[in-house]
């Protein structure tokens, strides 16, 4: 999905297409037995050439967008969020319509001036061919620009390996979270945009033997109660139950991040209710700052203390979930 969404090519307008086609098609010349036979031979070569721009074009577009079929997984829920599918299908058909109508439309009008007799009766023809065609691709200009559209809000998506064993961070902004993904990650994570969140998400991945696995943090989407979001927020909440195979849900007890303990344990609440069937680990960060005596796991993203017995616990689980347990051949970053 991620590959197909990065080969979208980018959408030309109506006028654009037809200015593309028309443009290059008059560059043509042929010559034949005689001055007659010259012009004919080049109109079929300019029909030709136009369209077989604008065909191949607009069957680019239609093949390049990935299946429209909805599907229980991350992306596909993301996809459906940002973009009316059944408009987008409509769209589509339309552009599939208006390439098989001006490929007959050319080879209809090849015929019609291998017939003419006359210059004048050539140029009426090819008037009719340029008039025809543009009429039928003016006739989709909405559904490009739709398409258009639909292109550039998938193209927001962040690229996430939904095939890789993932753990996804929760809990209220400055508890730590950022820095555990900075300290557990192998590499520097990247920040990538996200269309439901002012902040983008950090995407980072860590190693267990030849496996690789994948920490997500989603700031602005599990860092409040799931019962004061929007729609469309609570949707993208949703989704990333397809994308989670374990959640990592950080507490601050010593509350310098400005959240109370019941205001987290609400939370807390809150991401169980809605992710039900996926496992949480319940971690207490900033024991550097504040200890309890509780049963959780303990640890200081700050100076590290405790975060290799995380490390231990989130490895046992992503290997005992779906995706680790069908891995047969050792995963590689896409």
């Amino acid at each position: 999905m991620a590959s197909q969404r990065k080969k979208i090519p980018t959408i030309l307008t109506a006028d654009e297409l037809l200015n593309k086609a028309f443009h290059r098609a008059v560059k043509i010349t042929k010559t034949g037995d005689d001055r007659m036979d010259g012009k004919k031979r080049t109109a079929h070569a300019r029909f030709n050439a136009s369209g077989d721009i604008i065909t191949g074009t607009l069957d680019k577009y239609v093949r390049s967008f990935p299946s429209m079929e909805k599907r229980e997984d991350f992306m596909m829920e993301l996809v459906h969020l940002l973009v009316d599918m059944d408009r987008l299908k409509k769209s589509l058909g339309a552009i599939n319509w208006a390439s098989h109508t001006v490929k007959d439309m050319t080879s209809d009008f090849i015929r019609k001036s291998k017939n003419s007799q006359k210059q004048d009766q050539l140029e009426r023809i090819r008037k009719e061919y340029y008039g025809r065609v543009s009429s039928v691709i003016h006739q989709v200009q909405d559904d490009l620009k739709h398409i258009s559209f639909a292109r550039d809000q998938l193209k927001r998506l962040p690229t996430i390996e939904t095939d890789v064993p993932t753990v996804v961070i929760a809990g209220y902004p400055n508890v730590g979270k950022s820095q555990l993904v900075d300290r557990i990650s192998t590499a520097k994570p990247k920040i990538a945009s996200y269309p439901f969140t002012t902040k983008g998400i950090t995407i980072g991945h860590f190693k267990e033997g030849w496996r690789t696995f994948q920490v997500v943090d989603t700031p602005g989407l599990l860092d409040r109660d799931f019962e004061s979001r929007n729609d469309i927020e609570k949707q993208a909440i949703l989704a990333l139950k397809y994308l989670a195979d374990l959640i990592v849900f950080v507490i601050d007890p010593s509350e310098t991040s400005g959240y109370k303990m019941e205001q987290q344990m609400s939370l807390l609440e809150s991401v169980k209710q809605n992710f039900s069937g996926i496992k949480i680990i319940e971690v207490e960060n900033k024991i550097d700052l504040t200890r309890t005596d509780s049963d959780r796991m303990k640890m200081s993203a700050l100076t590290g203390e405790g975060v290799d017995e995380v490390m231990k616990a989130i490895n046992a689980e992503l290997l005992q979930s779906k995706k680790g347990l069908v891995e047969s051949q050792p995963l590689t970053k896409g």
